[in-house]
């Protein structure tokens, strides 16, 4: 059953009617969000509420009012491409909003782990990515409305990079200098979990979902994040590995090719280097991916990211290269 303050909220907004008590289902695989499937009389919709406290093991808090930033990120990016986000259908800045339900579009994480690597849906991600952040670049009026340091510090910064460095002495100069870089470059607005959990196969492409670390800042943060679970997958579905590689290739490309607001090799620099501290977070940060298990399985992770963060590639190609070697 939904909590009063999310059928009050539902009924302010004339999505249910006064005499309505909707039937819900908690969905699960959020950490960061109670998130319902909610049957109202007009049919189904999601509702999200932003949790104080994320659902982790180590002690994660941060504002629920990044649940405003990601229903202006969806609303934004459905303006630069037609069906990218769910639509949006109602929102309060108190820490609530609902969209539409698509609960027919297969998941690219669910895809990944079945083996299933489609380059060309690949390459529109990275195309779509490129597409946002380049109608963003340099737009002051996006700078202050996602102007969210202190949330993309509390949601991605101290959480993955500075969480790692403490993990890792050796290594927390280099993280700790990854995170300021990506601190203090503000050039297009950022999702910040870019991530195959977070995408949606959809008829037209991709829609992208989970945009509560929405920032304006480094897009090559989107793109090595992104970049970071094919990596990964490869681990987890280990006779796919080098068809998830491929698609690395075919996304990196993609999103590459539709940078205007700076030089390719820039943000690729950026990205490439980012991409082994992102590696060590998703291992020994506050969030690390619940599907590597083994210890052997993490301690590749850790040599291949501490040798390219002690020699930073300067091309993506440097650290898909160093992770097929190894």
């Amino acid at each position: 059953m939904l909590p009063e303050p999310v059928l009050g909220f539902l009924r302010k907004h004339g999505l249910a009617a006064a005499d309505e008590i909707p039937p819900a289902v908690a969905l699960s695989g959020g950490v960061s969000s109670d998130i319902w499937r909610v049957e109202l009389r007009s049919g189904p919709i999601c509702v999200k509420r932003a949790l104080p406290r994320l659902r982790v093991e180590q002690l994660w808090e941060v504002p629920v009012e990044r649940n405003r930033y990601e229903r202006m990120w969806m609303e934004t990016a459905n303006a630069v491409v037609p069906g990218v986000a769910p639509k949006v259908l109602a929102a309060d800045d108190a820490g609530c909003f609902a969209m539409e339900l698509l609960e027919d579009y297969p998941l690219w994480k669910a895809e990944l782990a079945a083996g299933r690597a489609d380059r060309e849906f690949a390459r529109r991600v990275g195309s779509c990515l490129a597409r946002i952040h380049a109608a963003t670049a340099g737009d002051e009026r996006y700078a202050a409305q996602f102007d969210t340091d202190a949330n993309f510090h509390a949601l991605r910064l101290e959480p993955y990079l500075l969480a790692a460095a403490r993990v890792h002495p050796r290594h927390a100069a280099a993280l700790t200098a990854l995170a300021e870089r990506t601190a203090r470059t503000r050039l297009a607005l950022v999702h910040g979990d870019i991530s195959p959990k977070n995408i949606l196969i959809g008829p037209q492409g991709p829609v992208f979902l989970d945009a509560e670390c929405a920032w304006y800042g480094d897009p090559a943060f989107d793109l090595a994040f992104c970049l970071n679970h094919l990596l990964l997958k490869g681990l987890w579905v280990p006779v796919r590995r080098k068809a998830f590689l491929k698609c690395f290739d075919v996304l990196a490309e993609a999103y590459l090719q539709g940078v205007t607001w700076e030089t390719a090799a820039a943000i690729e620099a950026r990205a490439a280097s980012l991409l082994p501290g992102l590696l060590l977070a998703r291992v020994d940060g506050k969030s690390p991916v619940e599907y590597l298990t083994a210890e052997s399985a993490k301690d590749f992770v850790r040599e291949i990211a501490g040798r390219l963060l002690q020699s930073p590639p300067a091309a993506l190609a440097g650290v898909r290269d160093a992770w097929q070697r190894s």
